[in-house]
């Protein structure tokens, strides 16, 4: 049941990620003016603004002006609701369940904001930290588990510290994006374990390193090609929060 309340909450949110995705990297109020239609102004209607049926039921164009609306509107929201779901079905804890969903939540944001303006923006980055504080500091509460939250700050302070020096040592292959986001990546992982978080952290270099060979053997770019690092990190908390374990035991096989 609360998997199905993640997963319907998870649509929900993911029709508001929309909004975010394309108006924060602008600058413009993510309330105001109600969601409309980029090219000719025209307010959605609220039975087409539900998500993934109302792009359904419009056939993937404006009501108005009949020009195609992107397949990326309802594959997000179907996404985030997959995700939230998914979450709370993984997760031990019900208590901590808030602040991974809403890590998830901006981490949508984030990585689809990133792969279209290499950017991580302030707008989302920024108040996470003290929400994603709050939240775990409640499940930790709750949970009656001091060392989790302990875990979590040690856990975000360090690879807050890599990252940083990363990006020091070399300053063209490390945004300060990915050291901002880097906190916050690194307090998620460490709060479910320091299994989780020397995965996820070594997840995101794999991934990367991975996509970016694949980007050079189809000759879309070449080894000085720029890719954004965001996306990454995301992908490596989500692969520790639902395999952590597995991977885990499968690479102390290899060293055995």
């Amino acid at each position: 049941m609360i998997a199905l309340f993640a997963g319907l909450l998870g649509l929900a949110v993911g029709s508001f990620l929309n909004v975010v995705i394309y108006r924060v990297p602008r600058g413009e109020s993510v309330v105001n003016p109600p969601s409309h239609c980029p090219r000719c102004g025209s307010l959605v209607r609220p039975r087409h603004n539900v998500p993934v049926i109302g792009w359904i039921m419009l056939r993937g164009r404006c009501a108005d002006c009949r020009l195609p609306i992107s397949v990326r509107y309802p594959l997000v929201e179907l996404a985030t609701g997959l995700l939230f779901s998914a979450i709370a079905l993984r997760l031990d804890t019900v208590a901590a369940l808030p602040a991974y969903l809403w890590f998830t939540g901006a981490g949508v944001a984030l990585a689809l904001i990133d792969l279209d303006v290499r950017r991580l923006p302030n707008a989302i980055v920024a108040p996470s930290y003290p929400i994603l504080l709050a939240l775990l500091v409640g499940a930790t509460a709750w949970d009656h588990d001091g060392r989790a939250l302990i875990r979590a700050v040690i856990g975000g302070a360090a690879l807050f510290g890599f990252y940083l020096l990363l990006a020091v040592a070399y300053p063209a292959g490390m945004g300060w994006g990915d050291v901002k986001l880097s906190g916050l990546v690194g307090a998620v992982l460490a709060y479910l374990s320091w299994q989780a978080l020397l995965v996820g952290a070594l997840a995101a270099f794999v991934l990367g390193a991975a996509v970016g060979l694949v980007v050079m053997g189809i000759g879309r770019g070449g080894r000085k090609t720029a890719l954004p690092f965001g996306p990454f990190m995301i992908a490596g908390v989500l692969l520790a929060v639902f395999a952590a374990g597995p991977l885990s035991a499968w690479y102390e096989a290899l060293l055995a």
